[in-house]
C-alpha cells in the first residue's frame, strides 16, 4: 500500500520558518531605527517559535502555547517588526488540524485580546480597524486548520471504506473458492467411493465388469483433479483471478452420467426454450454446482434408486422468467437432519445471485429447488 502524503517534513518546516523569521526581521529592522536593535533575546525569541513547530506531531499540546508566548513576548519587547507571526500562524493551523479545538480557540482568543489591547493603547485612529483585521486573520487561520482536519478525516474515512470493501471482496472470494473446492472434492470422492465399492463387489461376482469399473474410477479422478487444479490455480500469480470458463449447463449430461455409474437412475430434463433469454455464465455455474451437490447428497446419504433433475424457465407463476432447478429423489429424505456445508453452500450460491433455494420433503424422498434470476451476477463481478 503506497504511503500517503502527510505534508512536508517537520525539519524542513522548522528550518524554513526559522530562516524566514530571522533573515526577514534582519532586513526589516534596517528600516526601523526607532526600535531597539536585535540582541540575543530577540534572536532567541525569533527561533523559539520555529522550534515549537518541531513538536507538531510529537506534542501538539505544547506547540501552540510556546509559539504564542514567544511571539507575544517578542512584540511586547518592542523589537522591530518583521515576519515574526509566521510561526504563530502555522502553529494555529497545525493545532486546529490536530483537532485541539479548545486549546486553539483559547490561545487565539488570548492573542486577539492582546492585539486589541495593543492597538487601543497606541491611540491611533485606525486602531479599531487594525484590531478587527488582525482578529479576522486569527479566525481565518483556525478555519484553515479545521478545513485541513476535515479533509484528512474524510480521506481517512474513504480509505477505511475502501479497505472494508476490499476485505469484504476478499472474504467473499475466499468463501466462493471454498464452496467450489468443497463441491468438487465432495462430489468426486463420493463418486469414486461408490464406484470403488461397486468394483470390489463386481470383482468377485462378475470379473468382466471389474476393468470398466476401474476405468470409470480413473476417469472420475482425472476429471476431479483437473477441476481442483483449475480452482487452486487462482492462488497463483500467473493465472487469472477466476478460471476462464467455469462449469455450465452443457456439462450437466456428464454430471448425470457420472451419477448413473454409481447405480443411481438419473433423469435429466433441460427445458430452456430458445425464445427465452438464456441464463448468464454465473447463473449456469451456480445451477451446475447446485445440481452437483444435490446429486452428491443423494448418492452419499439418501439411499435412493432414482433422481430427477429438471431445469426450466416457467412462463407464468411466481417463478416466471427465472431459471428453476429441481432435483428430486426417492430416498429416505433429510427432514430434521442438521444442515451441512453442502446445503449451506447451495443457499449462499443462490443468495449471491439474488436467488433462493428450498429443501422440501417428498413422499418418499427429498426435493432441492433453486430459483435463480437469469441475469444474476456473482458478488464482486461486473455485470
Amino acid at each position: 500500500m503506497p504511503r500517503r502524503f502527510q505534508g512536508p517534513p517537520t525539519a524542513f518546516v522548522v528550518a524554513a520558518v526559522a530562516v524566514v523569521q530571522v533573515v526577514g526581521t534582519l532586513f526589516a529592522s534596517a528600516r526601523q531605527p526607532d526600535h531597539p536593535p536585535l540582541d540575543a533575546l530577540a534572536f532567541a525569541l525569533l527561533l523559539a517559535g520555529p522550534a515549537a513547530l518541531s513538536l507538531r506531531r510529537r506534542a501538539p499540546g505544547i506547540m501552540l502555547p510556546i509559539a504564542a508566548a514567544a511571539t507575544l513576548l517578542y512584540l511586547a519587547s518592542d523589537y522591530p517588526w518583521g515576519p515574526v507571526p509566521l510561526s504563530l500562524a502555522l502553529a494555529i493551523i497545525f493545532s486546529a488540524a490536530a483537532g485541539r479545538r479548545w486549546q486553539t480557540w483559547t490561545v487565539v482568543a488570548a492573542c486577539a485580546a492582546a492585539l486589541v489591547g495593543y492597538f487601543v493603547a497606541t491611540g491611533d485612529e485606525g486602531a479599531l480597524i487594525r484590531a478587527v483585521a488582525g482578529t479576522s486573520w486569527l479566525v481565518i487561520l483556525v478555519l484553515l486548520g479545521e478545513g485541513a482536519r476535515l479533509r484528512r478525516e474524510r480521506a481517512a474515512e474513504r480509505r477505511r471504506q475502501q479497505e472494508s470493501r476490499e476485505q469484504a471482496a476478499r472474504d467473499e472470494y475466499r468463501l466462493a473458492l471454498a464452496r467450489d473446492i468443497h463441491d468438487v472434492v465432495a462430489h468426486s470422492l463420493s463418486m469414486i467411493n461408490v464406484r470403488a465399492s461397486v468394483a470390489l463387489h463386481l470383482g468377485n461376482r462378475d470379473p468382466e465388469q471389474f476393468r470398466p469399473a476401474l476405468e470409470a474410477i480413473k476417469a472420475a479422478s482425472k476429471e476431479s483433479l483437473d477441476e481442483v487444479r483449475q480452482l487452486l490455480g487462482v492462488l497463483r500469480d500467473d493465472v487469472p483471478l477466476r478460471p476462464a470458463e467455469g462449469p455450465g449447463l452443457r456439462k450437466l449430461p456428464g454430471l448425470a452420467e457420472n451419477a448413473r455409474r454409481t447405480g443411481l437412475d438419473v433423469g435429466l430434463d433441460v427445458r430452456l426454450p430458445k425464445s427465452s433469454r438464456q441464463p448468464g455464465a454465473a447463473v449456469q455455474e451456480a445451477a451446475y454446482r447446485i445440481v452437483q451437490e444435490a446429486l452428491t447428497n443423494v448418492v452419499r446419504h439418501a439411499g435412493a434408486s432414482r433422481a430427477a433433475v429438471v431445469l426450466d424457465i416457467p412462463e407464468d407463476g411466481p417463478d416466471a422468467g427465472r431459471l428453476t432447478v429441481t432435483v428430486d429423489d426417492d430416498g429416505r429424505g433429510a427432514a430434521g437432519a442438521p444442515e451441512g456445508n453442502g446445503l449451506t453452500g447451495m443457499r449462499e450460491r443462490a443468495a449471491a445471485l439474488g436467488g433462493t433455494v428450498r429443501y422440501l420433503p417428498l413422499d418418499p424422498g427429498w426435493r432441492v429447488q433453486a430459483v435463480l434470476p437469469l441475469d444474476g451476477t456473482a458478488e464482486g463481478e461486473q455485470p
